[in-house]
């Protein structure tokens, strides 16, 4: 794929972040090559507004403590944002999850 190719990538959403955008468990997003956590998340706020500031914090960027990002049975939370996300995931044949993490004992 060339760079700045468009990749479509299946989001799956936690219930409090799917009633808040009213959409299903899946959202499928048109993402721009190098398909990336920060550029998913982009594509994530532009099709869905309502989700700014839920998942990342507006002014740093960072995501939000109980959030987690899940793909290929890998946790990718603390992955770099620009890190390239995993092929399986960027050809479609994986989703990208996206979860509320719960806190307590």
């Amino acid at each position: 794929m060339s760079e700045g190719a468009v990749r479509e990538i299946v989001v799956l959403l936690p219930t409090h972040l799917r009633t808040l955008a009213r959409t299903g468990r899946t959202v499928t997003l048109r993402v721009h090559e190098p398909v990336t956590r920060c550029a998913l998340l982009d594509a994530l706020e532009a099709a869905y507004p309502m989700l700014g500031g839920t998942i990342r914090d507006r002014k740093t960027g960072k995501r939000r403590d109980f959030i987690r990002f899940f793909a290929c049975e890998q946790d990718l939370s603390l992955e770099p944002d620009d890190a390239r996300l995993p092929e399986a995931v960027v050809s479609g044949s994986e989703p990208f999850m996206v979860v509320g993490a719960m806190a307590g004992g």
